[in-house]
């Protein structure tokens, strides 16, 4: 028997962020556990028009640029967590397109609360 997927909201207004367990990465690894332990979850893909996003780019002089975006919460504007990708415009902004540009999605735990589906 397979579980249910569990969908996730803001864990401060409860505003649902159309987050599910199913979207979530799937590699149980050492990384995996270490995000776990920071309070960081790494999903495969979200619903960007839940979330307001927030460009930041952070230059390093050894490392280069990380582009990454700030994802908030449509509704209280908390920080939900963020985008990481390759380019300035990060998750494909525009919301008619269907696809993003970001690899990963890392989602602070202590931000979401589990929502009926």
């Amino acid at each position: 028997m397979s579980q249910p997927d569990v969908v996730y909201s803001c864990g401060s207004c409860g505003y649902p962020l159309n987050l599910t367990s199913s979207n979530r990465t799937s590699n149980i690894g050492s990384e995996y556990q270490k995000s776990i332990k920071k309070g960081i979850i790494c999903f495969l893909s979200i619903d960007l028009s839940r979330f307001t996003q927030v460009d930041e780019i952070n230059c390093f002089p050894i490392w280069g640029y990380r582009p990454k975006t700030k994802l908030l919460c449509r509704q209280c504007e908390s920080v939900i967590g963020y985008g990481y990708g390759a380019s300035a415009v990060l998750c494909g902004f525009d919301p008619s397109s269907s696809s993003s540009v970001c690899q990963k999605y890392m989602i602070k735990l202590r931000a979401l609360q589990p929502s009926e589906p």
